[in-house]
């Protein structure tokens, strides 16, 4: 098996690629660790602390922040960072030719349950303009990004990456090593699975409750075949599922804030996952433009995001145009 260097150098990845997702691979190797002796390390439970979204942190998501971060300020490639438990962006080296966007721990209200969460991270150039580190730098479609993945903290721990040239899925052994384990991952256009988080129903807009109310009737229904519904409140643990076997994710606007288009993070999980996603060979919306044109506005941007199997997802989409 071809460990992660190895793969990435037969890719023709560049040497400071390399080495900067390798550092974030320390990180989240360490970040592993902690989740595999979670109370016996007394790390489980909250924080009680909130981060610049309003939420309450769990002693985990102020942990593995600090890994993450502190890891990367530690490398010359590395400008400046931008994570979901940070109000602002923070510095590294000035030198630093690459920007780091990260949720160090998506999912985190499952720790205590002991069910999958994990690291989610996006890699852009940094300015060639830029002086220091600032909020604005990060002001970049995802379309831009070099790089993008996430590491699954669950009974394997797994890096699922892409770099560019689509997406491959590699394995943490009991040496520390990651090797590559599926190669040029390719998501179904089809599908019978859907996830949406349905407690939330009556704040969705018509066009998705149209769209899951016939999911619903199965094959007695317009769609003429029966779905399943998954919801694990994770984020990677719902796109992973995703890249395996198919299936279409739905986090849509709903009506209790409406003044923010969704409730997840552009920077930090929209765009990242939207890469990935589409290098598979699916499709990934915010119901109006395909979520990596997306021009941010700022570091916390929210979205909504419909993803996953192509067909499913313009199908969704053919609901809002005809709503329109």
């Amino acid at each position: 098996m071809l460990r992660l260097t190895q793969f990435l150098k037969q890719k023709e990845t560049s040497n400071d690629l390399i080495e900067l997702i390798n550092l974030l691979m320390s990180a989240c190797k360490e970040v592993d660790s902690k989740l595999q002796n979670g109370d016996l390390e007394g790390i489980l439970g909250s924080a009680e602390l909130e981060n610049v979204q309003g939420e309450v942190q769990k002693k985990l998501d102020v942990i593995a922040n600090d890994i993450v971060k502190l890891t990367l300020q530690q490398s010359k490639l590395v400008r400046g960072m931008a994570s979901e438990e940070e109000d602002h962006s923070v510095a590294a080296n000035p030198e630093g030719k690459y920007l780091v966007t990260f949720d160090p721990l998506d999912g985190s209200s499952n720790i205590d349950v002991n069910v999958s969460v994990g690291t989610i991270f996006s890699i852009l150039r940094a300015p060639e303009d830029l002086v220091g580190c600032n909020d604005e730098a990060f002001l970049q479609a995802g379309n831009t990004q070099v790089a993008a993945g996430y590491v699954l903290y669950g009974p394997s721990c797994l890096l699922v990456l892409t770099t560019g040239e689509g997406v491959n899925i590699f394995t943490l052994g009991h040496n520390g090593e990651f090797y590559l384990t599926r190669e040029n991952v390719r998501i179904p256009d089809t599908t019978q699975e859907f996830a949406i988080n349905m407690s939330n129903q009556r704040f969705w807009e018509q066009p998705i409750r149209d769209y899951v109310d016939d999911l619903l009737l199965g094959e007695e229904g317009p769609r003429g075949k029966r779905y399943n519904m998954r919801w694990v409140a994770s984020m990677v643990a719902e796109v992973h599922r995703i890249l395996t076997r198919g299936g279409v994710f739905m986090y849509p606007w709903d009506s209790r804030e409406p003044h923010k288009p969704g409730k997840l993070r552009l920077m930090y999980e929209g765009n990242p996952m939207s890469m990935l996603v589409e290098q598979a060979g699916g499709r990934s919306t915010n119901t109006k433009i395909e979520i990596m044109n997306v021009d941010p506005e700022s570091i916390h941007e929210r979205t909504a995001v419909i993803l996953g199997s192509r067909e499913e997802v313009d199908t969704v989409m053919d609901y809002h145009q005809k709503a329109r």
